[in-house]
């Protein structure tokens, strides 16, 4: 199954990027290039997606549209996809 959410990232004093995901609480990526901090972001979102299917009582939260995402200037919003394979007897 894919799952898409948005991630922010946002451009350190240092020059490196930090990111976050607005419907994913506590989900945070970073990276001394944007691709490096996408490259995490991905990892991020998978951990994050993976532990919450594992939990008993799961629930994904819904996805922002983009239009609604409170941005600062210089800010770049990526749709993050992940896959995840599920496996017979998952959700037992």
């Amino acid at each position: 199954m894919k799952f898409i959410y948005p991630a922010i990232f946002r451009k350190t004093d240092e020059g490196s990027y930090q990111g976050f995901f607005p419907d994913l609480e506590c989900c945070y990526a970073k990276g001394d290039t944007l691709e490096e901090a996408v490259d995490d972001a991905n990892e991020a979102a998978r951990c994050w997606l993976t532990s919450e299917l594992e939990e008993e009582e799961w629930m994904l939260p819904p996805v922002s549209d983009l239009k609604d995402l409170e941005l600062n200037e210089g800010d770049v919003v990526r749709n993050i996809a992940v896959t995840i394979r599920f496996y017979e007897g998952w959700d037992e």
